[in-house]
């Protein structure tokens, strides 16, 4: 998300984030990081060299001069949100809202839902409402379920958005991020019961593979296109300065070298 609304400002666009999980402070440090690629980590400690630190002071200066305005008030209701994106709209441009995250928000003040299926119901049609009002494109993040947790295939689907499925009824397009690496690490294999010390070095051989394979690649998955096909997309994971990007031969090569 920091690389697709970097891309919009780069390109003279203007970005409203609502950053409701995230300070200002946090998300402007993960964009240096990402824009500067001093790993964020470093920056924290302040463990970073002489040329590290002008890089950092560099794309410092390109985010001052970026039409990126961050909003990190906790907890906004849908009709706080419309007025804000509506005030910055009247009085300077507007071409994306960002919303991280959609779970973070709640219903407007004197809606009474009788539970958070409802509530997040009447939030994404609120969204929905405000792009085609605003004619700007929405872009909202959002919490899977935890069942995704318990299936040996742990890639995404449209029945895991949390929540709610008018998520995504109320959606033109829905993707997903997913890293097989991520769970692969999370899950070391163990010898199981009555498993011959065979089988066990062949499926622990099996998951050393697949993991090298999975290095630094995150799939995007294009699950629902209102107006266009669906499929996957592979791209080169960075994750010290949680940056994507396009997958080619040399990311695919230098990424098999341990």
């Amino acid at each position: 998300m920091v690389d697709e609304h970097g891309r919009v400002t780069t390109e003279g666009g203007h970005v409203l984030f609502f950053s409701l999980e995230m300070s200002a402070e946090q998300l402007a440090g993960r964009i240096l990081a990402e824009q500067s690629e001093v790993p964020s980590d470093k920056i924290r400690r302040g463990d970073i060299n002489a040329e590290e630190f002008e890089r950092l002071a560099a794309a410092s200066q390109e985010l001052y001069k970026l039409p990126l305005y961050i909003d990190d008030t906790p907890a906004l209701s849908v009709s706080a949100l419309r007025t804000r994106a509506r005030r910055l709209k009247s009085q300077q441009k507007l071409h994306m809202i960002v919303i991280d995250y959609l779970q973070l928000m709640q219903a407007s003040p004197g809606s009474r839902p009788d539970n958070r299926v409802q509530e997040i119901a009447e939030i994404t049609r609120g969204l929905k409402t405000l792009a085609k009002d605003l004619d700007v494109p929405v872009i909202a993040l959002s919490q899977l379920s935890r069942q995704v947790e318990n299936r040996e295939n742990k890639r995404p689907q449209l029945a895991d958005l949390r929540e709610s499925g008018t998520i995504e009824q109320d959606s033109d397009v829905v993707m997903f991020i997913f890293r097989e690496e991520y769970y692969l690490q999370r899950d070391q294999p163990a010898r199981r019961d009555n498993e011959t010390e065979d089988k066990f070095q062949d499926r622990a051989e099996l998951h050393n593979t697949l993991l090298k394979e999975s290095r630094n690649i995150a799939e995007v998955i294009v699950a629902k296109q209102r107006h266009g096909p669906v499929g996957t997309i592979e791209l080169h994971f960075n994750g010290d300065l949680t940056k994507f990007s396009d997958l080619d031969t040399y990311h695919r090569d230098s990424d098999t070298n341990f």
